[in-house]
């Protein structure tokens, strides 16, 4: 008889459908793939794959759903299931791509990145996926849009700049132009003010925003925009992985005597927290002494001033979640404290061994 020990569904999730593999993990290491199917990608396909998966899972052994995060067409499935009490596992499309790289069907299409997915949730342990609280998720939208706009804001500026100054100016055109910045404009200030609405709306909140922004060159859009980005930290556990989050993690190639990679940041990470943390830590380098002394030794060694930047938004991001997890201000002197206290147990110690020296000698 059949032990089955674990059971995932593998869903690849396209615009309109969702390509599904049922997967079963059987005693000794054994992957079967029961069934595939198609489901629409909206709640009456929801439903549907809800009672399918039922029909095909084994009692007793929770079926997990693995799914791989295709721009937004994954987030209405996977808050569905969430909210029908399902474990749920969202990966990241690199991560799919180098596991299916291990696999030797070297098909590519829907269903046969459903059996991909199904495997990789057979064959790993799998963090499980939370919903994004609402405050936070709300943050995250309105910090997007505002960063979007600005972007859209500069370019119009540009080209307004260069329609002022070439040889003969439309006056049409720059009054068309005059009234798409003013337009933005508004959009950007009635973004600030939700925002604003929202931190005011809850109390606790504010308190820790303040203490974030404690930090020199933290402001409070920096501040909205990490905290948005990662759901208000509720899934990081440790600063490792905070850092890979956000694509700081250090990536290197060395292998044998021949190869010698410079080490790099993987990139593979969150680009809007990259993008957020690039002023603080320009303004961090000139008016905190810790930070300074960071980026000029890193400048000197390097000789690359966008590494020694790189390193001080990692610095304060790694702060930044420090902070949150803490609950408490900036403290300017905290590294020149522990410094100090970390020579006073050393004193002890030393004087032992000394004393030990003396004994044996």
């Amino acid at each position: 008889m059949e032990t089955i020990i674990k059971q995932c569904v593998g869903l690849d999730c396209s615009k309109d459908e969702l390509a599904t593999c049922f997967g079963q993990l059987l005693l000794p290491l054994q992957e079967k793939h029961k069934a595939t199917s198609l489901f629409i990608n909206s709640p009456k396909g929801f439903k549907g794959l809800l009672k399918w998966s039922d029909k095909l899972s084994e009692q007793g052994v929770e079926v997990e759903f693995v799914i791989e995060a295709t721009g937004v067409y994954h987030e209405k499935v996977t808050n569905f299931l969430f909210d029908a009490g399902r474990k749920i596992s969202v990966i990241l499309p690199n991560h799919a791509r180098h596991f299916a790289q291990t696999l030797k069907t070297r098909t590519v299409n829907d269903k046969e990145s459903s059996k991909m997915l199904a495997s990789f949730g057979l064959q790993k342990q799998l963090d499980g996926w939370q919903k994004p609280d609402a405050v936070y998720a709300r943050l995250k939208g309105l910090t997007r849009e505002y960063s979007q706009l600005k972007d859209e804001l500069t370019m119009i500026k540009n080209q307004y700049h260069a329609e002022e100054h070439s040889a003969f100016p439309i006056n049409e055109t720059l009054t068309r132009i005059k009234k798409r910045i003013a337009f933005m404009d508004n959009q950007i200030e009635q973004i600030l003010k939700d925002i604003n609405s929202i931190i005011k709306a809850n109390p606790e909140l504010a308190k820790k925003i303040k203490k974030i922004c404690s930090i020199p060159g933290v402001a409070l859009l920096t501040t909205v925009k990490i905290i948005g980005e990662t759901n208000g930290f509720n899934l990081i556990r440790n600063k490792k992985q905070l850092t890979a989050f956000a694509g700081y993690d250090v990536i290197t190639k060395d292998s044998g005597t021949s190869v010698k990679g410079k080490p790099r940041i993987s990139g593979k990470g969150n680009k809007h927290i990259r993008k957020a943390m690039h002023f603080p830590a320009l303004t961090s380098v000139k008016y905190e002494k810790h930070n300074q002394d960071l980026y000029i030794r890193l400048e000197a060694k390097s000789g690359i001033k966008m590494k020694a930047y790189t390193a001080v938004q990692r610095k304060l991001l790694v702060l930044i979640y420090t902070l949150w997890k803490k609950d408490e201000y900036f403290d300017p002197d905290y590294q020149t404290k522990e410094t100090n206290n970390n020579k006073l147990l050393e004193q002890p110690i030393t004087a032992a061994l000394n004393e030990l020296d003396l004994v044996r000698s």
